[in-house]
């Protein structure tokens, strides 16, 4: 497996996390170099926080860690494509790349029209079944309700 498929697998195991809490599976990993610096997933229902998203704290967490407003080192590994919101954030913390699984087709920045840096590197579908299917799994779960 490539990098990019290793920390997104660490990614996965956060939504995981994210959806035996009730929330909606996303999950974020955050790397500088080859060292691990953040890890988050979906904590809205959990915080009442619209905004807790994966992405929004493990940036959060990061820059935090690394003493630092910016992030251009560091690469952000998400389930999911990042709403509009978190592709602001995304945007200022001024990352070298973000990876993401599967495609938001309502919500996501891309399909939104919303620029991330303009030296941020986007690479898309790694794990996109898995992080599509755990989507899946928690939108169906709920509809059964």
């Amino acid at each position: 497996m490539n990098p990019d498929e290793i920390y997104m697998q660490m990614a996965l195991r956060e939504a995981e996390k994210a959806l035996e809490d009730g929330e909606i599976p996303i999950g974020a990993v955050v790397v500088c170099g080859d060292k691990i610096v953040a890890k988050a997933h979906n904590q809205v229902e959990r915080l009442n926080d619209a905004t807790a998203h994966a992405e929004m704290l493990a940036l959060t967490a990061a820059m935090n860690h690394l003493q630092s407003k910016y992030l251009p080192e560091c690469v952000l590994y998400v389930t999911v494509e990042p709403c509009s919101m978190c592709s602001g954030a995304i945007h200022w913390a001024k990352l070298k790349k973000i990876v993401y699984g599967t495609a938001d087709e309502k919500l996501g920045f891309e399909h939104l029209g919303c620029p991330l840096h303009p030296k941020t590197k986007i690479v898309r579908g790694v794990l996109e079944k898995e992080a599509r299917e755990l989507m899946q799994a928690f939108f169906k779960s709920v509809r059964k309700k």
